[in-house]
């Protein structure tokens, strides 16, 4: 459990403002060093898929095979985390750059970037972890704090999570589309219809290239099938990767939920504070930071979600050091603790007597 010193007025004030001094010297700090970051990454997604996709077209030859697999997974996850997502943040809008521009960018995923930025920039990072107004708490599916009110289907949540992380960026794109409203009558199909077509037409595409072009073009040396499947393993490793960040940075133990009610009068030190209680930071080295998308300091993609990514690590130990004397928890741990406790909230609160231990 969370022990979190409460904050007046005056101290809430101080708080946002220092963490809005924070954020100002920074974006006053990007410059040349941040575009030629960002401009590596894009090179080594696209080194890391061209050199995979070359290798699976040599078969099942297992050298080959594995390491192209392992290779595309790697440009998938890197395509994703550090540079599709940062960059639909608009983190690198300054840069006037359009392939970099946040409102533009179109990842390597089923779901659409529009979905993305409504759901996700939008949605999620305005009303970070507030039950009935951020869906990411628990994506419709899971039951991961005693506050949710329990339903019969949660029993059988650890299922529903395995079958999300597997196939997770359906799962994202799907949530866009709010089925549940549909199925209870409060959206219609005239609202529906034109969100289906853009999410199949994006499905589509998917498909065709990671699942009918390349495996085709390796036909030419007979590895159809070794191409097909080393996409599918990609995609699924992408998939499972994904999955576990996010879960890590949203529903550990010490991260806290919010009533509805917390957004009256809310003021930006209120907001920052909602950020630092309902983040959860994971602690390693630099791959495991790239590898996340700098994800694994989610308390600062929160608190400052349109700063390049890079700078999270430089960040934290000021973010720290100010959660510290505002008497607030900075909570951080290795990723294997933090999946952890996921993991148990998972299956402690599928039960309806579940209480948070």
């Amino acid at each position: 459990m969370r022990e979190d010193r409460d904050l007046t007025h005056t101290e809430l004030a101080a708080f946002g403002a220092e963490l809005d001094a924070l954020r100002l010297r920074t974006l006053e700090n990007l410059g040349a060093a941040d575009a030629r970051y960002i401009r590596r990454v894009r090179a080594a997604v696209r080194g890391c898929c061209w050199i995979g996709r070359g290798l699976l077209m040599f078969g099942w030859f297992p050298p080959t095979w594995l390491l192209g697999t392992l290779l595309l997974g790697l440009g998938k996850i890197l395509e994703n985390m550090e540079l599709g997502h940062n960059v639909m943040h608009g983190q690198y809008d300054w840069m006037n750059d359009p392939e970099f521009a946040g409102r533009q960018y179109e990842w390597d995923i089923a779901g659409p970037a529009d979905f993305w930025r409504h759901t996700h920039n939008h949605i999620h990072h305005t009303y970070t972890n507030v039950l009935g107004k951020d869906d990411d708490v628990g994506y419709g599916l899971v039951r991961l704090f005693p506050e949710q009110k329990w339903k019969p289907f949660y029993r059988w949540q650890p299922l529903w999570v395995s079958l999300q992380a597997l196939l997770f960026q359906y799962a994202v794109a799907i949530q866009h589309l709010r089925l549940d409203k549909y199925f209870k009558g409060r959206l219609g199909k005239e609202e529906l219809r034109p969100l289906l077509r853009q999410f199949n037409a994006k499905v589509a595409r998917q498909w065709a290239k990671d699942y009918l072009a390349f495996p085709l073009l390796g036909l030419f040396s007979g590895a159809f099938g070794a191409v097909l499947v080393g996409n599918l393993v990609a995609n699924l490793l992408r998939n499972l990767w994904t999955f576990t960040v996010i879960f890590c940075g949203h529903f550990t133990e010490k991260a806290a939920v919010f009533p509805a009610s917390v957004l009256e009068g809310e003021t930006r030190g209120h907001w920052y504070l909602r950020q630092l209680r309902g983040s959860s930071n994971l602690e390693g080295g630099v791959l495991l930071h790239i590898l996340t998308g700098n994800l694994s300091h989610q308390i600062e993609h929160h608190l400052f979600p349109d700063l390049p990514a890079r700078r999270y690590a430089e960040l934290a130990g000021e973010v720290r050091e100010i959660a510290a004397r505002y008497g607030q928890t900075y909570n951080s741990g290795s990723l294997s603790r933090q999946f952890a406790s996921v993991l148990r909230r998972i299956w402690v609160y599928r039960r309806p007597s579940a209480v948070d231990a």
